[in-house]
């Protein structure tokens, strides 16, 4: 029999595990409300719920612009790679969240930008993200929220 180990093993006894625990749960807490949202179109909103669309197509909603950028853009802004970038753009935009356009500035390059169901998405997860953590202030009180941001803003700058 394998034991799991303790809680304070040092594998999880660190702020990294928490962190991870914790954005983990916020995603999760995040595309459930999405799913929920009467003004998402109705098949993303299945989509949000039934797991298809997870926390990293997240990615793409809080890093690209309104305006769209170029894959090799917001792959540096979400931290991941650009083929990974470039497998959850092209779910996306099977999706309809997003489509690839000329670049205005560089023939030979494309830019990422929102269609009208994206934009909508956007909106969802704006809500839901706002709910989300109105929950987590309830959860650990204001002040702790308040810490818990000021704190991880600090740490990430």
């Amino acid at each position: 029999m394998v034991r799991a180990p303790s809680a304070d093993h040092g594998r999880q006894a660190h702020v990294g595990h928490w962190l991870s625990r914790a954005a983990l749960r916020f995603d999760a807490r995040v595309l459930s409300l999405m799913a929920l949202d009467d003004q998402l179109p109705l098949a993303l909103a299945h989509l949000a719920g039934r797991g298809s669309l997870n926390a990293s197509h997240l990615h793409i909603s809080r890093h690209l612009p309104l305006n769209g950028a170029r894959l090799t853009e917001l792959a540096v802004w979400a931290g991941i790679s650009k083929q990974a970038m470039g497998r959850l753009v092209d779910e996306c935009s099977a999706w309809g969240l997003v489509h690839r356009a000329p670049d205005p500035r560089d023939a030979r390059a494309k830019r990422i930008a929102y269609t009208e169901t994206g934009l909508a998405w956007v909106g969802a997860m704006e809500r839901a993200v706002a709910q989300a953590q109105a929950e987590l202030r309830l959860a650990v009180g204001a002040e702790v929220a308040t810490v818990i941001v000021l704190g991880l803003e600090a740490y990430a700058s």
